[in-house]
């Protein structure tokens, strides 16, 4: 489960081979004690939960590098490494 960025507290991971559970192109993000697992297209949360304020930062993450995450999950889904992506400033 590698890590793709950590910031303010918030981890984000993609998992390898992780589109047989859920099909849609997506994230695992990780706070405190709370988890969401985040669509990359449209930054619909399909599980889980996320403090709000904690959840306009990751979707503020997502707007700004959605591309790196489509591409990321592209590799990912192949079994390739995968890119760290710049934390949010």
């Amino acid at each position: 489960m590698p890590t793709i960025s950590m910031f303010y507290g918030i981890i984000i991971r993609m998992y390898f081979f992780d589109n047989q559970q859920h099909s849609l192109p997506h994230i695992h993000v990780h706070y405190q004690e709370h988890n969401a697992i985040i669509e990359i297209p449209s930054g619909t949360i399909i599980g889980g939960k996320l403090p709000k304020p904690k959840q306009k930062l990751v979707d503020a993450w997502i707007e700004i590098h959605r591309d790196e995450l489509v591409a990321d999950w592209e590799l990912a889904i192949n079994g390739e490494p995968i890119f760290k992506i710049d934390p949010l400033k």
